[in-house]
Order: C-alpha cells, then structure tokens, then sequence
C-alpha cells in the first residue's frame, strides 16, 4: 500500500513501454527458452537452468550471478497467472534470495507484472509490494537498499529478450503478383 507518508511505503511501481505485442513481453516472462534477459549483463551467464512451473503455486527459478563472490537462486511461487496480461508472485526462491523457505514465504515481497495492450507496443507495470507482517525498518532497508533500482535495471532489459527480438524480426511474405 502507497501512503501519504513516504517512510510508510511498503510499495513500488515501475512502468515500461515496449515495443512489442503483449504476448511477446508475457512469454519473455514465463518461457525458460528466453528468460535469460533476467540475468546482469555484466557477468557470467549462470550454466544453471532456468526452471518454470507455470501454474498457480508452480515456481520459477533461476540463478543469479551478483558478482564473482556472490551468485545465488532467486524467482518466485506463481500466485495469479493470467496469459498475456498478468502475472503475481511471491518473490524468491528456497535457498536463495528473498528466502521463501518456512515463515519466510509470508513475509517474501510479492511481485505484480501488469501488461496492458497499446496496440503494437505493451505497457508493463511492475509493483512490488512488501508484507505488513515485514517490520518497517526492514522495508526502508530493501527499498533504499537498491530494491528498486534493481528491478528497475532487470525490467530495462527485458527488450533484449529473445521471445520480444524474435517478434519484432518477424517478417511478413506478401504473395507476390505474377506478371
């Protein structure tokens, strides 16, 4: 909920506008074969396989490289899915980062990726919206702790996905006439 007062926020929003069909931007979010635009540009690309379970309560998860001493497993538990147009989830991975492992799933910030159709481009609006049960000063923590810069740099780069790129290369054969 956005309040007010700002030391009270316990959400953010991000809004894009792609150049691409709203299918493109919704199977760059849930087909393992071209969710590698997750991944930080500047490192290794993980050997790890993308792993997606798309059903309500199914899980995606992949491996995250940080930095040369810090890599770990984030994605999330699917809570609502609605092709082409919406996807929730509980952020995070068991063993990983948010942890979801136990009590921690309750607490875990949930993520609402909202696609809205403007004709051959998508808006796609990402929400993130931490737990009331989250203590306060922890979310101040997450938020001025490069949360949202974070996935402001991840949803920049998902134009580089290979299910947006395909699309926007399709190119259409008109029958030529015969003279």
């Amino acid at each position: 909920m956005t309040t007010d007062d700002p030391t009270q926020d316990r959400s953010f929003t991000l809004t894009r506008i792609l150049a691409a069909p709203r299918h493109a931007v919704f199977t760059a979010w849930t087909d393992p074969e071209h969710l590698a635009w997750f991944y930080n540009p500047d490192m290794p690309t993980p050997t790890t396989p993308i792993e997606v379970d798309l059903r309500v309560g199914g899980t995606w998860k992949q491996q995250m490289i940080v930095d040369e001493d810090l890599s770990y497993p984030t994605g999330g538990i699917y809570l609502e899915i609605v092709p082409d147009e919406r996807l929730v989830f509980r952020w995070g991975a068991v063993g990983g980062w948010p942890e979801l492992d136990g009590e921690n799933e309750l607490i875990a910030p949930v993520v609402t990726v909202q696609l809205n159709d403007l004709g051959t481009e998508t808006e796609l609006v990402l929400t993130v919206q931490f737990s009331d049960d989250l203590d306060i000063e922890e979310v101040r923590k997450l938020m001025h702790g490069g949360t949202r810069e974070g996935w402001g740099a991840t949803i920049d780069r998902v134009k580089d996905s290979t299910a947006i790129v395909e699309d926007q290369n399709l190119v259409v054969e008109w029958p030529r006439p015969h003279v």
